[in-house]
């Protein structure tokens, strides 16, 4: 095994979860439903601005979480089997007065 011949480009997505991140949520207000919908879009445009970078043979895993801010703390974690060589991660949380949201993009390498 070879591994990638282009690496993945972890600054380049870590910009774009911020700019994604910060562009959707700047002025919202934590509302469960409505940030439960966001989560979710907010997702797909990071998965198609990342896919538009045309990185090949890496699938990728998505995922954007909102919450309330309002004096709680919480953990979230994540677990995955994967090579330390080649796969990788871009993570970004993002806080207004209302809420908080954190992206998370899971980059596996397949040869």
């Amino acid at each position: 095994p070879s591994g990638p011949a282009l690496r993945f480009p972890v600054a380049v997505v870590d910009g774009i979860l911020k700019d994604v991140l910060e562009s959707h949520l700047r002025e919202q207000n934590y509302e469960p439903a409505r940030c439960r919908d966001m989560a979710k879009d907010i997702a797909e445009v990071i998965k198609a601005r990342v896919k538009d970078l045309m990185i090949p043979r890496y699938k990728l895993v998505v995922v954007a979480h909102i919450g309330q801010l309002n004096e709680q703390s919480m953990q979230i974690g994540s677990r995955c089997l994967w090579d330390s060589v080649s796969d990788t991660f871009s993570s970004y949380v993002f806080k207004n007065t209302s809420l908080f949201a954190l992206a998370n993009v899971y980059a596996v390498y397949f040869e």
